[in-house]
């Protein structure tokens, strides 16, 4: 069967209900041609995103590949509109092929203005497909207008670096996650960060030194903070440190953790060299002298070990950056996922704020 073309609707002055109905008719339509298409049923994403930016956001959520959800609902925000207006597009994810199943994927994109934001739920709420879970994205933050669409939504995405004020962005991420689950792409930038540590602890051998982890030095972008304040604060909540709240030195915050057998001595320095926003460099020291070094590189983390010998082994973690696309994508596949550790983290976070 030859390639077909997406279905697609739009209206002006349009409601959510008239919206709903048209959604219905364009799946109808793609199945009428194939009862190979059937639409995909795992993720409704809910992005709130300001009309001049909406371009932008609509290329991001085209760079993440099977990760984009089964209804994208983008709620486009223009202050001075007073109509509501709606396109949807319903997508075939390749070409139908006699007995083969081909998943559709739903966009539907609402523009509203000022005068629509006491009723987003009211909008939101018929556009999702019930019974499954809803992500919740505003990438411009406008906390006014997530708070309404809360009670659709079982997670939320956000990216603590976008905060301007880094420590409004740990209060905020960890009120939100009292109500909801919460991927933070800051956390997801660290993850080979924390691959590698844990891979470097994980030896039996090696494991003891946990234990004896005196101080750790971690570099970071001048807009990356709350990342450096997540890693110190993953190491904490999964090593049962206690903490008390840095002070500021200059471009560094300093501080110390008590464990059950000493003080580590805590360094977060701002990397202005530093090109892209996250994780430049981190250092971990242990009484017995061994050390990781890890500094951001071309193609991946370079990795330094000196073991308590003092003998030095170095290489190149390949691959570590997944991008900012592969980085979105993994948030949306998060949301179906529970990640354990980032909760903790982000109360340990919040207990070193100055």
């Amino acid at each position: 069967m030859p390639a077909v073309s997406d279905a697609v609707w739009s209206e002006q002055g349009t409601t959510p209900d008239a919206i709903e109905a048209a959604l219905r008719g364009l799946l109808a339509e793609r199945h009428s041609e194939d009862g190979g298409f059937q639409p995909a049923r795992v993720l409704n994403m809910v992005a709130f995103v300001e009309s001049e930016w909406s371009g932008e956001i609509a290329n991001r959520l085209r760079g993440v590949g099977r990760y984009h959800a089964s209804r994208l609902v983008v709620l486009s925000y223009e202050p001075h509109r007073t109509r509501l207006d709606a396109r949807a597009t319903v997508a075939a994810e390749g070409e139908a092929k006699p007995g083969e199943i081909v998943l559709l994927h739903e966009t539907v994109i609402v523009e509203l203005g000022d005068r629509h934001l006491d009723d987003l739920l009211t909008i939101a709420d018929p556009l999702v497909v019930s019974d499954l879970p809803t992500l919740l994205w505003s990438p411009h933050g406008h906390p006014e207008a997530v708070e309404p669409l809360l009670p659709l939504a079982q997670a939320t995405l956000l990216d603590s670096v976008d905060d301007p004020v880094w420590h409004e962005a740990i209060d905020r991420a960890n009120s939100l996650s009292e109500r909801l689950y919460v991927v933070d792409l800051a956390w997801l930038r660290s993850t080979p960060w924390r691959e590698r540590i844990a891979a470097t602890f994980d030896p039996s051998a090696l494991r003891a030194e946990l234990c004896e982890i005196t101080a750790i030095t971690v570099r970071h972008h001048p807009d990356s903070t709350v990342a450096a304040l997540l890693l110190i604060g993953w190491l904490a909540s999964r090593l049962d440190w206690r903490l008390t709240a840095l002070h500021r030195d200059g471009q560094t915050l300093s501080g110390t953790a008590e464990a059950a057998r000493q003080s580590i001595a805590l360094h977060l320095q701002a990397a202005p060299e530093l090109q892209v926003r996250g994780l430049a460099g981190l250092n971990i020291e242990t009484a017995s002298g061994m050390q990781l070094r890890l500094d951001r590189g071309t193609g991946g983390l370079r990795a330094c070990q000196r073991d308590v010998r003092g003998n030095k082994h170095e290489w190149t973690i390949l691959g570590a950056s997944r991008g900012e696309a592969g980085i979105l994508g993994e948030g949306i596949r998060q949301a179906l996922l529970r990640d354990p550790t980032y909760r903790p983290a982000l109360q340990a976070a919040q207990r070193m704020l100055p």
